[in-house]
């Protein structure tokens, strides 16, 4: 047993002497493979003498490609993602031949150069006969000159040049306070503009066979004394305005059902901008109990799928109180614009006006009023408003407020006539001649 194991170990020794031959060999003629180790390496005896042969290897090879970096195998060239996309490589070309031409230049003999020059010569004066125009075609310079010019006057380039920067960034003071949302302010009024497309409204009262303007009027009226007798916003107001204009766009109504309209319009409009809207009794108690609490359910879900659901409606006041930041109006000068702003709540010949421009045109018309500065670039950056754009309807609003008293109709002059809206419905309206002569100014 002794014997046939020494045997047995001999045989072994012998069969491990030429695999380490092998290896080596193997391990001349290809490098072995990054990261993976080898079966003999696992060997206690075996995997020193491989290591040691891997590593003259890869000192071999290390080499070899040091001295042969051209080689298709040897060091790697760095490169961009793109490839080399400089002039690095032509210009070393290029500083090449002109050595090499500055070396055979010097070596060229006077005759040649003579020879040379007389060539030149002859080529430019064919040149130049080449370019003298035929009279029966243009001349190719004035073609090239009127295409220059065509792209000079590129109509894509001309607002870019054109384009008015603001004077000031009015965001810029409340970029500190979390709820004012500074940062996103000019966004969201760009995409107010946007909407406010979507939902102008067209001449409906034509369609409406048993309701009038003065009906509608008289509505308005009432709705804004329930604003202020449950101290809702302006914006509940303008917003409740605008639904029920809009259902009557579409609905063809009797005139017992507007009252039911228009307290429905102002619960929705409450739902949606209010902390704490009334409750649907609160809305029958206003109403006198004219209606039940099933059919003002009922007109409510007939007004929200007439709509589509879509309520977010831009209004008047938004605008409004956007522009007066950007012309730094005191409370006074905005609160008579906004005594402007809601008398066209009642007037049907404002319906079709833009939310964005009628509230350009009122806070224009409170500053021209109050002796103010007029439309400066920064209200004309952030309204998208020019001053030519404007006159027009000022001076409607300001027919409206010196011939547009109606007995019947007094909710928003004796709510603006209270001290705390600095009685401005008292203020005597301007002048037409001189309101014109200072627009023009």
């Amino acid at each position: 047993m002794l014997q046939f194991s020494n045997s047995r170990w001999e045989a072994q020794r012998r069969k491990l002497s030429c695999l380490a031959l092998l290896g080596k060999t193997e391990a001349r003629r290809m490098p072995a493979p990054r990261n993976v180790k080898s079966a003999a390496s696992k060997q206690p005896g075996l995997g020193r003498a491989v290591a040691v042969e891997n590593a003259h290897a890869k000192k071999e090879e290390s080499a070899q490609a040091k001295r042969s970096p051209s080689s298709p195998q040897g060091a790697p060239k760095k490169r961009s993602a793109f490839g080399d996309i400089t002039n690095a490589h032509k210009a070393r070309q290029i500083t090449g031949k002109k050595e090499a031409a500055k070396a055979t230049s010097r070596k060229a003999s006077k005759a040649s150069a003579v020879l040379v020059v007389a060539k030149n010569n002859e080529i430019n004066l064919k040149k130049s006969l080449s370019k003298i125009p035929s009279e029966d075609e243009p001349a190719k310079s004035d073609h090239v000159a009127k295409e220059s010019l065509v792209e000079e006057e590129d109509p894509l380039l001309v607002p870019v040049r054109q384009k008015v920067v603001p004077v000031e960034d009015i965001d810029q003071g409340q970029l500190s306070d979390p709820y004012a949302n500074a940062e996103y302010a000019k966004d969201i009024f760009t995409y107010m503009r946007e909407r406010e497309e979507k939902f102008l409204l067209p001449d409906y009262m034509e369609n409406q066979p048993d309701i009038t303007r003065d009906m509608r009027a008289i509505l308005v009226d009432w709705m804004v004394e329930v604003q202020e007798n449950f101290e809702l916003t302006h914006e509940t107001l303008y917003l409740a305005v605008k639904l029920m204009d809009h259902y009557l766009v579409k609905v063809a109504t009797m005139r017992d059902k507007l009252q039911l309209i228009g307290s429905t319009a102002i619960l929705i409009a409450s739902k949606f901008e209010e902390r704490c809207s009334p409750c649907v009794d609160d809305i029958l108690y206003i109403c006198d109990d004219a209606y039940k609490r099933d059919e003002l359910l009922s007109m409510e879900i007939s007004i929200l799928q007439t709509l589509d659901f879509d309520i977010n409606i831009p209004v008047a006041y938004r605008f409004l109180r956007r522009f007066a930041k950007c012309a730094h109006a005191t409370m006074e000068t905005l609160t008579l614009a906004r005594f402007i702003c809601e008398l066209t709540l009642q007037e049907y010949d404002f319906v079709q006006e833009s939310a964005s421009r009628l509230a350009a045109s009122c806070l224009l018309l409170a500053l021209k009023m109050k002796s103010l500065q007029g439309w400066t670039p920064t209200l004309e950056y952030y309204s998208g408003y020019k001053a030519q754009d404007l006159p027009s309807l000022v001076k409607r609003l300001n027919f409206l407020l010196t011939y547009g008293q109606d007995d019947r109709l007094k909710a928003v002059r004796s709510k603006y006539s209270h001290r705390v809206f600095f009685e401005v419905a008292k203020m005597e309206p301007m002048d037409m001649l001189k309101l014109e002569e200072a627009l023009q100014s």
